[in-house]
């Protein structure tokens, strides 16, 4: 598992603005149009008719949303699962994704799943060839939020079934800002 020392900065940043966050008192943004990132562990390869690896890397997620109703959402995001490499071969996954979210929400704490579409890509090589495997498929995930007005921070989980990807997955930490 790789863990690059940006990716533990922007953890620990992470956290000092939670704690932060966590001692003021403000009412839960239900709903409007909402902005985030998120930064996490993923775990993604290759999978073809000789190459089959997975590794764990820092990953990241870029999201844009619209929530209308307090129960329910759509969310565009993409997202880069770094690159993943076994000896001489190596590979790079992202994807676009679409998703409707459904909420359970409670006092400053929201509680979610998510089904959507990816469209993702892979770049792979291997000393002496290159190919792009790329598809679309269904991309599940679930979360938890915390509300501090308009920002949220959340802890999210996301699979894609992307099976000549290895099936590549995210678990990330995130900040969301709703606009009014």
């Amino acid at each position: 598992m790789k863990i690059t020392a940006n990716a533990r900065r922007a953890a620990i940043a992470f956290a000092a603005l939670s704690g932060c966050l966590l001692s003021g008192h403000a009412t839960a943004v239900e709903r409007g149009l909402y902005v985030g990132a998120t930064l996490g562990q993923s775990a993604s390869g290759l999978r073809s008719s000789n190459i089959n690896y997975t590794e764990r890397n820092a990953g990241y997620q870029l999201l844009a949303g619209f929530r209308p109703l307090k129960l329910l959402a759509v969310e565009l995001s993409y997202v880069n699962l770094g690159d993943a490499s076994s000896g001489s071969v190596s590979a790079r996954t992202t994807a676009v994704s679409g998703f409707v979210l459904g909420f359970l929400p409670l006092p400053l704490v929201d509680i979610y799943g998510k089904v959507g579409l990816a469209s993702w890509r892979t770049q792979a090589s291997a000393p002496t060839l290159s190919w792009r495997p790329s598809g679309s498929d269904l991309a599940l995930g679930a979360g938890v939020q915390l509300h501090f007005g308009a920002l949220a921070a959340r802890l999210e989980y996301v699979a894609f079934d992307a099976p000549e990807a290895s099936k590549p997955t995210l678990l990330s930490l995130g900040l969301t800002y709703t606009f009014f």
